[in-house]
């Protein structure tokens, strides 16, 4: 029993330093660029139709090798698997990736729309990605009240903008719910000036007052809030990805120096033991 114990334990360190190795998951990061490739070239009729099976037998040997991949590390590391979120994350892509698109789940197109996700598997494999992802997770709270904020301003000029223009503009600031959604056009700078601004200008001279500041207010201060918050969040998150390295490898230093603090502590030992067997045994004589 105890033997079986140590055997399975030895396979799951061999397991885990292959799963561990940088050409492993390099490969498996190639696999997925090539997955993402093949679903983006699979949205093509013409070549679908042509290549249909040899599409497929990719799609599923990729789908395989992502199956292999999870089942490794479950095997690794147990429930230490899923107290990382991202591995919960890839754990997910890869079971909507063995969700059949034919049979009896080929009348629902929104799994066979699902397997798009599987791309998402380069997030967990590129560390910059998922320092972006991450920070902006983090930014939630923040961001939250700044588009609280947001919303505020938004309520407060559609209340003006539909009391002022309604009457001549109704298709624009008709009812309350129209004025937002103009105003959210406003804020992308999408046709905003030829579009809506001049012809309201033309009509209400004094309007520009109106669109100038809104823009001024919504577009260049509160969004520029909230791109601040993410960009703080990324240089925290790479600050504290820098420091957890740093001290891995000190750690690593450490281990070393304590290793070969034992060696020389155990090479003086043996000398020792040798000095004192040639003392004795010179005493002896």
């Amino acid at each position: 029993m105890l033997s079986n114990e140590l055997n399975k334990k030895r396979l799951k360190n061999k397991i885990k330093k292959i799963v561990e190795n940088s050409l492993f998951q390099n490969f498996i990061l190639v696999v997925i660029i090539l997955n993402a490739v093949l679903l983006g070239v699979m949205t093509y009729p013409a070549l679908t139709s042509r290549f249909n099976f040899a599409f497929n037998l990719i799609s599923n040997i990729c789908i395989g090798i992502f199956t292999v991949e999870i089942a490794l590390k479950l095997f690794c590391y147990g429930r230490k698997f899923f107290q990382n979120g991202w591995n919960n994350f890839d754990f997910i892509i890869v079971l909507i990736s063995l969700v059949p698109s034919a049979g009896a789940f080929s009348s629902f197109r929104v799994f066979r729309i699902l397997r798009a996700l599987r791309a998402l598997r380069l997030i967990t494999r590129l560390e910059r990605l998922r320092v972006i992802v991450q920070a902006i997770i983090d930014s939630i709270p923040n961001v939250g009240w700044a588009s609280a904020l947001l919303l505020i301003i938004f309520y407060i000029f559609s209340i003006m903008g539909t009391t002022m223009f309604s009457a001549d503009f109704p298709d624009w600031f008709g009812t309350l719910g129209k004025s937002m959604y103009t105003l959210f056009q406003v804020m992308t700078l999408e046709s905003w000036s030829m579009g809506i601004a001049r012809p309201v200008i033309a009509q209400f001279p004094y309007a520009w007052i109106y669109f100038v500041s809104f823009i001024l207010v919504s577009s260049f201060i509160v969004m520029n809030v909230i791109v601040g918050v993410v960009v703080n969040a990324i240089s925290e998150i790479s600050a504290d990805i820098k420091k957890e390295k740093e001290t891995a490898k000190l750690t690593v230093n450490t281990k070393d120096l304590q290793t070969e603090f034992l060696k020389l502590k155990n090479q003086m030992s043996v000398v020792e033991s040798l000095l004192e067997f040639q003392n004795s045994k010179a005493d002896r004589k």
